[in-house]
């Protein structure tokens, strides 16, 4: 299982919120290459880098940052936030991104988000998929649609996507574990999923689980940003 941190960004500096909630925001580092330095040299390979202020802008915000991680460091770094154009996706490759979540977007312009699965192959796209009560959660989880998970996934495993990052809502920036029970039955339903966790994450025992249970990578932000955890601890895993 890949241990993939997390970086979430506004205004340029590492934050986490908690479900999804901008005034929740808690800043924890000012400069994120020097972050994704951190996780570079305790040996973790993969990096989640979200722009935020991009999120809300619909366009990417924090592009020169993604530069200078990508170009500091030799993490693979999946970029998401703001991704809603084909010269957004574009620009993101540029900076150096090796691969692109887009969430939002499949919920609301599917053709747009599988033209990009065709032109970048699916190893270049992660399917985001945000929950809400197991219903699709879009624009910064601030919109739950009528749309059913699994289906959902389904519907665009069936057009080669092979990635998928699924964050429960109910669980993000809480502290309080995982949704085990949403992720066996994703696997149980989709087997072969490459399924990214994320969300609740707080202890090296949650992790043990989901690498137990089959997920091929599980996002950590909080749990590690409040020493819940130890770069030595999530290095160990992969």
């Amino acid at each position: 299982m890949y241990i993939i941190p997390a970086i979430d960004l506004i205004g340029g500096k590492c934050v986490r919120l908690s479900q999804g909630d901008y005034s929740s925001k808690k800043e924890y580092h000012d400069d994120p290459l020097e972050m994704a330095k951190r996780f570079e040299d305790a040996g973790i390979q993969r990096l989640h880098l979200v722009d935020l202020d991009g999120a809300k802008a619909k366009k990417i915000i924090n592009g020169e940052v993604l530069e200078r991680i990508s170009q500091g460091t030799s993490l693979k770094v999946d970029f998401g936030g703001g991704i809603q154009a084909d010269e957004e996706i574009e620009k993101a490759f540029a900076l150096g991104a090796k691969q692109v979540t887009g969430g939002s977007i499949a919920v609301k312009n599917p053709d747009l988000f599988k033209s990009w699965i065709n032109t970048y192959g699916a190893e270049k796209i992660i399917l985001g998929a945000d929950a809400k009560n197991r219903k699709i959660a879009v624009g910064g989880w601030e919109e739950t649609t009528s749309v059913d998970l699994i289906p959902f996934i389904q519907s665009y495993v069936e057009l080669g996507i092979q990635y998928v990052i699924c964050t429960d809502v109910a669980k993000d920036g809480l502290l309080q574990g995982p949704s085990v029970d949403l992720y066996k039955e994703i696997l149980q339903e989709i087997p072969g999923l490459k399924l990214i966790a994320s969300g609740g994450v707080s202890s090296v025992q949650d992790l043990e689980e989901l690498e137990k249970m089959g997920v091929y990578g599980t996002i950590v932000g909080k749990a590690y940003y409040e020493g819940r955890v130890t770069l030595e601890e999530l290095a160990s895993f992969g």
